[in-house]
């Protein structure tokens, strides 16, 4: 029918410059001019001939600079390509990169927030100087009542060496007390059966 062969030819001429169509014009012409009678009308057929062939070729040029040109824009497309390959690969090391310093950062921080921390706690007590300042002074206070210590264990032992002589002397006199009276009892005694004695 008469479709397909509008479709045909439309697939054979390409982009639809009329190639073909031309060709076959080439050929008729070649045919006319082969069969043709006279000089003048082989002349025109000669001409045409030419002229076909121009527009064939100038077609065949187009072409050929169009197919480099898409050979070109190919190449050019590799490049972008690989262009934007190389970025992808340089972003995604990039965001690795950002990604470890943002752990690194993070880290910093933690550790200077423990650092503020300790330095509070350590503003909250005194400083060495003064510390040491303080441990001289209950230093000195501790040897202080450390002698005071010793002096008043040493009235401590006299007072109890005051007081053992005391309890001696006590127990002597209470020891002394006794005989005298003793002694005393026994004379009244004596004295008492010697008046008995005379008054017999």
């Amino acid at each position: 029918s008469s479709d397909e062969v509008i479709r045909k030819r439309l697939l054979i001429d390409g982009d639809g410059a009329g190639d073909d169509r031309r060709i076959n014009l080439l050929v008729k012409s070649f045919i006319k001019w082969c069969n043709s009678g006279s000089q003048e009308e082989g002349y025109s057929q000669y001409q045409r001939m030419l002229s076909t062939l121009s527009q064939c070729e100038f077609s065949m040029g187009k072409t050929l600079l169009v197919y480099d040109m898409n050979l070109r824009e190919m190449e050019n497309y590799e490049k972008i390509y690989k262009d934007i390959e190389n970025s992808i690969a340089a972003a995604h090391e990039k965001i690795s990169e950002c990604k470890k310093q943002i752990l690194q950062a993070k880290r910093i921080r933690k550790n200077r927030q423990e650092y503020d921390a300790l330095a509070k706690v350590i503003q909250q007590h005194p400083d060495r100087h003064e510390t040491l300042k303080q441990l001289e002074a209950l230093g000195k206070e501790l040897q202080h009542l450390s002698h005071i210590k010793e002096n008043v264990e040493d009235k401590l032992e006299l007072r109890r060496k005051q007081f053992h002589v005391l309890l001696s002397t006590i127990h002597e006199l209470q020891q002394t007390l006794e005989n005298d009276e003793k002694l005393s009892e026994a004379e009244e005694s004596q004295e008492t059966q010697m008046e008995t004695e005379t008054k017999q």
